[in-house]
């Protein structure tokens, strides 16, 4: 089906009171796994491609192209999204291609520089009817600036997305980015009052580390845009090891991609009902729809 957009996505998460997950494409691998996963689990998907992802593969276009390829290929509901972009001019490449939907990264800026910085590149991309989510202090884990500990204040979140004009905001309320267990207990109270105090949706970083059930209290206390990438890598990657450790003498690369993608498709298939199931839980931590921004 034609590739849709990240806000519509999330704009039906919200209404309906779950989450919009969104996936990390590493190479092509991993984008065939997770368009598989979406398709299995009938489920809308957000696809990622970081910077980091981007240099790994030499430049833009590449993964990106492809990527968009498999979107638009799909019977599924795909978005594009490139993630974590502290280089304007990738936000330029990536409109050039056909994508609308970016992670503006000036988080290790001082505050009034990445004010600047996001309220400037958010402006580029509204002219170009693109989506914009943005970071306030770094999330722990990702040579950050801050512990795992830290906190967004929602005052000064506000402050910050009124005066950049950013449409998602990626907040840190207890997750931490490229954790490899799934312990972390998030500050439900604090998404609580992040959700009743901005406009537009909050986006967790990190819930790679964030136990299932606790990915449920979060989204029902206000989460909407779930991020994972490391959780699904260490499928891909556990796979490949088992594969080879079977048998010493396989050479053929295929032959032991194709059970990781396998894995990293169930894996994701299942998280994806996970995120899309709206949870039963007490009343404090009901799912509400914020009111529409504008």
């Amino acid at each position: 089906m034609p590739l849709v957009s990240t806000s519509s996505l999330i704009d039906a998460a919200r209404v309906n009171g779950v989450g919009a997950a969104a996936f990390n494409v590493i190479h092509l691998e991993t984008a065939e796994a997770l368009v598989t996963a979406a398709e299995r689990a009938e489920a809308p998907l957000i696809l990622q491609i970081s910077e980091n992802c981007i240099r790994y593969h030499g430049g833009l276009r590449p993964i990106t192209l492809a990527t968009l390829a498999l979107a638009e290929d799909s019977s599924a509901a795909i978005a594009v999204h490139l993630d974590h972009l502290t280089d304007p001019e990738l936000v330029h490449q990536g409109a050039a291609v056909g994508v609308r939907s970016f992670m503006v990264d000036a988080s290790a800026l001082p505050y009034e520089q990445n004010v600047a910085t996001t309220a400037s590149l958010t402006a580029w991309c509204h002219e170009r009817d693109a989506f914009v989510e943005a970071e306030l202090g770094e999330v722990g884990g990702k040579d950050g600036v801050h512990a795992p500990g830290a906190r967004t204040d929602p005052d000064e979140a506000l402050a910050f997305v009124d005066a950049t004009g950013v449409d998602a905001l990626a907040v840190a309320v207890g997750s931490s980015h490229a954790m490899r267990e799934r312990t972390t207990v998030l500050d439900k109270e604090l998404i609580s009052r992040l959700r009743e105090t901005l406009p537009v949706p909050l986006v967790l970083h990190g819930s790679s580390g964030v136990p299932d059930a606790e990915l449920q209290r979060a989204i029902a206390a206000g989460m909407t845009k779930i991020n994972i990438s490391t959780h699904l890598v260490s499928v891909f990657t556990r796979s490949i090891r088992e594969t080879l450790g079977a048998d010493a003498e396989l050479i053929d690369s295929r032959k032991y991609l194709k059970p990781a993608r396998e894995e990293v498709a169930r894996e994701a298939a299942r998280l994806l009902g996970v995120v899309n199931t709206a949870p039963d839980l007490p009343g404090q931590y009901a799912a509400q729809a914020p009111a529409a921004r504008g």
